[in-house]
């Protein structure tokens, strides 16, 4: 079988790495290809004489989602090159990649997504948010986890421009403070699912309060964009998240870049001036030795 190659290749990649058990599961899939593609996890489980969560374990340490996924490229060899390790999204990491791959691989998933922001940005919402940015009395800024990235980063760009922020890291105090904005004030949300509970409740109160409100996604249609004014996407809800994993958060970055930019061409003068100021504030603070 096509498969063979490619599987028995993952295994001696990763069998250094294995624990005694998960090489007792290694071991037999190894050797008996074929008959591997047809058993159970639990079958698998007792032929190697390990727990069901070692044999889930050791397909994950060969790339894949779980043992139904390195099951079925056993039983499919063509599909085997399109099951890749992705805790990246948009990143295509394979356990058997070397150290020295990473920083082209890297870079190609930069340019990539970068690629799919500026394909995605809506010149119309993107101007539209540079003004009510701009124009508000007050900014709130919410997201969780690893959205709080690029949340800080819009947070201390605006702070330095001279506008009235808060971000709250605490979602708790995010509603809270959501439920506290008015006419006149802006609510930036940060959510790459779009489908984040805290930070969907917190726009959603905030929209319900007068304020205007902003989201920023890779989602399309997600349930974050039913309560904001403006939506600006950083892609197309192309990219895959397993689990728990952080992903790139390039496009996010290059968003708020873009953001801070328009807000003082917007009006040059005022901001530039702001900036200026920051700065003198600051200036004491460099370590001079």
């Amino acid at each position: 079988m096509q498969s063979s190659v490619g599987i028995r290749e993952r295994i001696d990649h990763v069998y250094p790495t294995l624990r005694p058990a998960e090489r007792s599961v290694a071991q037999y899939i190894r050797d008996h290809i074929e008959e591997a593609a047809d058993l159970t996890v639990g079958q698998m489980a007792d032929i190697a004489h390990v727990s069901q969560p070692t044999v889930i374990r050791f397909s994950r340490k060969l790339g894949f989602g779980g043992y139904r996924e390195l099951r079925y490229v056993l039983r499919h060899p063509d599909a085997e090159h399109k099951v890749t390790f992705n805790p990246l999204a948009g990143f295509d990491l394979n356990p058997w990649d070397s150290a020295d791959d990473i920083p082209a691989k890297a870079v190609d998933s930069a340019k990539s997504l970068m690629d799919e922001l500026y394909s995605a940005l809506d010149g119309k919402a993107y101007r539209k948010a540079i003004a009510l940015i701009a124009e508000a009395r007050f900014i709130d800024i919410f997201g969780v986890e690893n959205s709080l990235t690029p949340a800080m980063d819009l947070f201390t760009k605006l702070e330095y421009l001279g506008l009235m922020c808060r971000l709250n890291t605490d979602a708790y105090l995010q509603q809270i403070s959501a439920g506290h904005l008015t006419h006149g004030d802006v609510a930036i949300a940060f959510s790459h699912s779009g489908s984040s509970a805290d930070t969907v409740k917190a726009l959603r109160l905030a929209k319900s309060r007068g304020a205007k409100t902003i989201a920023i996604t890779n989602a399309v249609g997600a349930p974050l964009a039913g309560w904001a004014d403006v939506v600006l996407l950083t892609g197309r809800d192309s990219h895959t998240i397993y689990g728990n994993a952080i992903f790139s958060r390039v496009a996010d970055t290059a968003l708020v870049d873009m953001l801070y930019m328009g807000v003082i061409l917007s009006d040059y003068g005022r901001f530039s001036t702001a900036l200026d100021e920051s700065g003198r504030m600051i200036r004491d603070r460099v370590f001079e030795g």
